[in-house]
């Protein structure tokens, strides 16, 4: 299968989970995208139970946890990435954030990774997650944006036998598949999409790898 072809159908079959798939030319394209998104999206909030009622100071601390911002997480952009997304976001107010994110529970916008492989026959992407960070920034914002070079698209899993072998025979990890956005329809079978991690991710195919 020719990469036009793996890529076609990544396309077709991310889509059918209702993930969003955008080719783009180069890395400053997908960071200007990504920051796009951020500031044309509501902010997140973290609403505690009871704010609207007399509290005290305590209390009304809490219905204050989320900085006013928007948050962009990248935690595994290389350095030179990270400064011109850096500018980027600064130029619209949106604060960008590497690491512990453990302490931004509820209150990331964007969550921005890098997918070390795709699969064409189930639109999944395949991401080294050993990072806690990096798990966080994919689980726990509500737009997931993944970043995925052409090049590694491959057609099926068995594909990739010999490439995740390596890296399960390094010892312990944390390998992710990630395919759509977070859904359940444990709920009355209504399909609700967001319950478990985010409501969208988007997947960006760099075009110039």
């Amino acid at each position: 299968m020719q990469q036009a072809e793996r890529i076609d159908q990544f396309t077709q079959q991310a889509a059918a989970v209702s993930a969003i798939v955008r080719p783009v030319q180069d890395m400053r394209a997908a960071l200007a995208h990504a920051v796009q998104v951020c500031a044309g999206k509501q902010a997140c909030q973290v609403l505690a139970s009871g704010c609207t009622l007399d509290l005290s100071k305590k209390a009304e601390d809490l219905c204050g946890l989320k900085n006013p911002a928007k948050i962009i997480a990248a935690p595994d952009l290389d350095d030179d990435n990270r400064s011109i997304l850096q500018r980027l976001c600064a130029d619209n107010h949106i604060a960008l954030i590497k690491q512990g994110l453990h302490e931004h529970l509820g209150g990331i916008d964007v969550g921005l990774s890098t997918a070390d492989y795709g699969l064409a026959e189930t639109g999944s992407i395949v991401q080294n997650s050993a990072s806690e960070d990096l798990r966080l920034a994919t689980m726990i914002s509500e737009i997931h944006i993944a970043l995925l070079p052409a090049s590694r698209i491959h057609a099926t899993a068995f594909d990739l036998e010999q490439k995740l072998a390596a890296f399960f025979s390094e010892g312990d990890g944390y390998l992710s598949f990630i395919t759509g956005a977070s859904r359940t329809a444990d709920i009355e079978r209504v399909l609700t999409l967001g319950v478990h991690g985010p409501l969208e991710l988007q997947i960006l195919i760099l075009m110039d790898r």
